[in-house]
């Protein structure tokens, strides 16, 4: 049988440790940071390829055009924006009201047979289609003779 000394003192030790561990998850929820609030929506994307062209849809309900970016930069297509969307309701008897903010951005890196001047991109009922042309592959290879 082991025998080991009463310590009070460690006992407050084991218990200030289990508040600080408590505190700390509940510090988390209470203030989070500004990237969990810059990237707090997050909007769900499908991509798919066809025989002409590579297509991705984001699902952004209730964003206006002017608040979405396109950028393509080292084929690496970027699509961010902000949703800022405030719901009100009004009665004789209550009046309710609910806002949600949020930055987004999502990026796929595109292969390199894309045609950058070609891509367009178009919003509908709050779905964004991005169309990514291909590059024709007749140029692909070429034998070069040496003179």
């Amino acid at each position: 049988m082991l025998v080991t000394r009463y310590s009070p003192v460690e006992q407050f030790r084991d218990i200030r440790r289990g508040f600080d561990l408590i505190n700390s998850i509940v510090n988390e929820f209470a203030n989070p940071t500004e990237y969990e609030n810059a990237y707090a929506f997050m909007p769900t994307a499908n991509s798919r390829e066809g025989e002409k062209a590579y297509y991705i849809e984001l699902d952004l309900p209730g964003i206006e055009k002017d608040d979405i970016n396109i950028t393509v930069d080292n084929n690496i297509l970027t699509i961010s924006g902000e949703r800022k969307v405030k719901n009100e309701m009004k009665s004789e008897d209550y009046y309710k009201i609910e806002s949600s903010y949020g930055k987004f951005s999502r990026s796929f890196e595109l292969p390199d047979n894309i045609d950058l001047e070609n891509i367009k991109a178009e919003a509908e009922n709050g779905v964004l289609e991005i169309v990514i042309p291909k590059m024709d592959k007749q140029n692909k290879a070429k034998k070069i003779e040496i003179k």
